[in-house]
């Protein structure tokens, strides 16, 4: 239990700016078996928007609420995931060669494709959030972000199971966490994403709802992955933190289909 307590912190350490305790260490060991628990984060992730939205909305007009609880999960990840998607953006947009796609994912700079992407998925995000509260309630929005940020994830770790990774130079900054998944550590990353589900239900979700949401997330998840495959021939940690936030989209939008 203290070792797998240890890979979670490992997962936490790396995917967020919370602080763990000295002895969880780090290694590349770690990273890569922590990755059964990288929806177990979203969960984390999620459920601590879902706590600024509901306290948001105490005070503030939904409109204000929502966004504040999307800055949450951006600030207690460093904007790990958005920094991934727009990178993707402008790798996917700009490269014509594979070479070309992953020496632009490297550059730091962000680019008109970047910028788009970040600004569209935000927007969209924004407006799902509020439609979420509006057409259905407050709870149900809180447990729509908890499960969205843990399913997508999940989405993400079924990359790592598919694909390989193709960036091979040593300043990959995610290649010690961006290796492939084992069957075993995947089955306990899907034990948890499938978990939060419950979530939707207690707050009083349709099946039906439940799952367009799944298979929108999956849907994109697997588009995701055609195309990755289709130009890179696998994957890398931008390619990740992409699929992150178009599943978690996907999820919202698959809720709001069938209201």
């Amino acid at each position: 239990m203290l070792q797998e307590l240890r890979l979670f912190l490992t997962a936490v350490q790396f995917f967020t700016r919370i602080p763990v305790p000295a002895w969880v260490g780090h290694s590349a060991q770690q990273l890569d078996q922590s990755a059964r628990y990288f929806p177990l984060v979203g969960i984390c992730v999620g459920g601590l928007a879902a706590a600024t939205l509901w306290l948001g909305a105490q005070v503030l007009p939904l409109s204000l609420a929502v966004p504040l609880s999307m800055a949450a999960s951006i600030l207690i990840t460093g904007a790990f995931h958005e920094d991934g998607l727009s990178d993707f953006a402008d790798g996917m947009g700009g490269g014509h060669s594979k070479e070309k796609v992953l020496a632009i994912m490297k550059d730091s700079r962000i680019g008109a494709y970047g910028v788009i992407a970040l600004v569209l998925v935000l927007l969209l995000k924004y407006q799902a959030l509020l439609a979420l509260c509006g057409e259905y309630s407050l709870p149900f929005a809180a447990a729509a972000l908890t499960a969205a940020h843990s399913v997508s994830r999940l989405m993400a770790a079924s990359i790592m199971l598919t694909q390989r990774y193709v960036r091979d130079d040593d300043s990959a900054r995610a290649k010690p966490a961006a290796q492939q998944i084992s069957p075993a550590s995947f089955a306990i990353a899907l034990l948890t994403g499938i978990a939060t589900i419950v979530l939707l239900f207690a707050a009083g979700a349709h099946p039906v709802s439940v799952f367009a949401a799944i298979a929108a997330a999956f849907l994109m998840r697997t588009y995701l992955a055609w195309r990755l495959q289709k130009r890179l021939g696998g994957y890398t940690g931008d390619c990740l933190g992409a699929v992150q936030q178009l599943s978690e989209l996907a999820f919202y939008l698959g809720l709001l289909i069938t209201m």
